[in-house]
């Protein structure tokens, strides 16, 4: 049954990851309502989060090759009558520096907050919630947007808003997806723009905190699912996640995130329901 389990919460982390709806809150809720009735875990999700951003990794392999490439080339000399120095205004140079500067804040947090997002962030209270309320507030950044600006025109001033926003994903039911799109639009990016460098901008944050969750798990006491079932948990979300990818990209170009803040909404409501009647358990 472990290995059914893990391919469903598999699929769910695939399908979820890169849609402003929560993965981490879908894995915490599905976990509810599986034959093992438990929590996944903060370590599982994390470690699953690197098939779904390895799909990030090979999707976008071009755009990412080519910041990597101008972002060392600034600090090479040149040589040869070839050989042109990269000027640190070049926007993808631009980007790659905002990338990090935006990866800041969510490594703060994430180190000084463990305890909490391994207790207290995933209180089903608080998903719950938070899906909520933080689907009302893309839908408004989405609706009063205006929808101008591109990804070459990002300042450092955004791209730290847009990192701060990121931190908040860390808790459960906020969406990493969801809160750089949001802040994206609010800073008056096109979603196509604000999607993409929400992407680009959590590779760092996810490989960072999946890597530290894998080492760290070695050695210790194992959770939920072992590593066999981890494993193929993340092979099939990184199946999933490509796929989901290139249709929200897609999708975005053309439409709205008002499916995703209905959905949000109504998952959301329906979860304080079962909760309040006593069906689920917070904790």
């Amino acid at each position: 049954m472990g290995f059914i389990e893990a391919i469903i919460l598999g699929l769910i982390q695939g399908l979820t990851e890169f849609l402003p709806i929560s993965s981490s809150a879908h894995l915490r809720i599905a976990g509810e309502f599986l034959p093992s009735a438990t929590d996944p875990g903060a370590t599982f999700t994390a470690i699953t989060q690197l098939g779904t951003e390895l799909a990030v990794v090979i999707y976008f392999r071009k755009d990412i090759a080519r910041i990597l490439t101008k972002w060392f080339q600034q600090f090479g000399r040149s040589k040869g009558a070839h050989s042109v120095p990269i000027d640190r205004k070049d926007p993808d140079v631009r980007l790659g520096w905002l990338i990090i500067i935006g990866t800041v804040p969510i490594v703060i947090l994430g180190y000084f907050a463990q305890d909490y997002i391994r207790s207290t962030f995933r209180s089903l209270w608080l998903v719950a919630i938070v899906l909520i309320v933080f689907g009302i507030i893309l839908g408004l950044a989405d609706l009063l947007s205006k929808r101008v600006r591109e990804l070459d025109q990002m300042s450092y001033r955004d791209g730290i808003l847009i990192g701060i926003a990121q931190m908040l994903a860390l808790i459960p039911g906020v969406s990493r997806s969801g809160s750089t799109m949001t802040a994206g639009r609010l800073l008056g990016y096109t979603r196509p723009a604000a999607a993409r460098f929400g992407f680009l901008l959590a590779v760092p944050a996810v490989f960072g905190s999946g890597l530290y969750e894998l080492v760290h798990s070695f050695g210790e006491p194992e959770g939920a699912y072992g590593y066999a079932e981890t494993a193929l948990a993340t092979v099939v979300a990184f199946g999933v996640g490509y796929a989901v990818i290139a249709f929200l990209m897609q999708y975005i170009s053309k439409h709205s995130f008002l499916p995703f803040v209905i959905y949000r909404i109504l998952l959301g409501g329906t979860l304080l329901v079962l909760l309040g009647i006593g069906v689920l358990d917070p904790l």
